[in-house]
């Protein structure tokens, strides 16, 4: 059989084979402490699935426009409006399965064969490959980890050619919790408008923040990056929904009647409880949002805590998302190594951060309780210890 290319370019993700194997593990009764795929322990808040039950008895199970129904467009708008400081109609927006769903779509709407997207490493490893699919070029912008892996303005300028079509920006940062401040994001903004670049906005973990630190959207920072910007949220990690698969985009019209013609072809639309279910996340209490944020700074600075007294490790201490990033490379292992070993040796699943662009790093996820953190990097501490 005789695939098409496209598929051949595309890696399979990391992220989910760890983890797999460390089910396949825990399935034969192996103690297996897992810091690996990112999504909360949490149970999706009990007024959320209420509503989705209800739409269910309503018979709410039909076809609804592909974009998303009327009413939870509007409350995204609203939304945006409120927290972002973000003025989007509803046409500007289109609900889609899941924010990695909302991304795909942006890329199969903006990029032509060639184009290069600007990525800062390390990234989201689904990325380069969502652009591959698009056929774009991806280009990587190294960071350091003494400016917490934060793109400066100048290490941006330096990737910027005449092919850029467009910088992917995320903030708060899978793998690396790194949080943008107004005024760094300003000064990215202004490279973009220069140059005339989109910015694809992965907004995703805005409500995971810590230390007291505020997001911001870089489309909130004047006319000309808000026609721009790309912004790309869903209710995945701030509410437990992982499952639910939705997320959504918002930007300019024209790119957005794209992206609902192409979805309508690709996904018809978002399931139609699920929307129910979004629905009832964002208009109804969000103290669900803050107690889960509060209990992931907890366990952020109990991970972050253990890892500074160990031997051979260490990481940045992470100011928003649920992942800390560690270097490893006192280990003299790579990471993939290092992650092989950890599962078979001391039976802790951690993500190697090679398709993360950083393979001398580990990543470890603390969005499980603070007993099995506690009991995990006991283990790697001991591990760690005798490299």
């Amino acid at each position: 059989m005789i695939l098409a290319k496209r598929v051949s370019r595309i890696a399979p993700s990391a992220t989910l084979d760890i983890t797999s194997k460390a089910k396949r593990m825990a399935k034969e009764g192996i103690d297996v402490v897992s810091f690996g795929a990112g999504e909360p322990d949490f149970d999706t808040p009990a007024h959320i699935k209420a509503q989705a039950i209800k739409a269910i008895h309503d018979g709410f199970t039909k076809y609804t426009p592909s974009s998303g129904t009327l009413e939870l467009r509007e409350a995204i708008s609203r939304k945006f409006k409120a927290d972002n400081g973000l003025d989007y109609k509803s046409s500007q927006i289109v609900v889609s399965c899941g924010a990695k769903h909302s991304l795909n779509n942006v890329f199969q709407a903006i990029c032509e064969a060639g184009d290069e997207v600007i990525i800062p490493a390390p990234y989201w490893l689904s990325y380069p490959e969502m652009v591959r699919m698009a056929d774009g070029v991806a280009v990587y912008v190294e960071t350091q980890a003494a400016n917490s892996f934060k793109m400066t303005a100048n290490e941006l300028a330096a990737k910027i050619t005449k092919k850029t079509k467009a910088l992917i920006l995320n903030s708060p940062s899978n793998p690396t919790g790194c949080v943008y401040s107004a005024d760094e994001l300003k000064a990215i903004a202004e490279l973009a408008v220069k140059h005339k670049f989109f910015v694809v906005s992965d907004e995703i973990y805005e409500k995971l923040i810590y230390d007291g630190k505020k997001h911001v959207s870089i489309a909130s920072l004047g006319r000309d990056i808000y026609g721009l910007t790309l912004t790309v949220n869903g209710v995945s990690k701030s509410y437990s929904m992982t499952g639910w698969r939705i997320g959504y985009a918002a930007g300019p019209a024209e790119v957005m009647t794209a992206i609902s013609n192409l979805q309508s072809h690709a996904a018809s639309n978002p399931a139609s409880i699920s929307q129910q279910a979004a629905l009832a996340a964002l208009t109804e209490s969000q103290q669900c949002v803050e107690e889960m944020r509060a209990e992931f700074e907890k366990r952020r600075d109990l991970m972050v805590s253990r890892i500074g007294k160990m031997k051979n490790i260490s990481c940045v201490r992470p100011a928003g998302a649920f992942y800390v990033f560690c270097d490893i490379s006192k280990l003299k292992m790579k990471a993939m190594d290092v992650a092989t070993k950890l599962l078979d040796e001391a039976k802790v699943a951690v993500v190697p951060g090679e398709p993360f662009g950083a393979p001398s790093c580990i990543r470890l996820s603390f969005a499980t309780s603070r007993e099995k953190i506690e009991k995990g990097l006991d283990r790697i501490e001991e591990w760690a210890s005798k490299k």
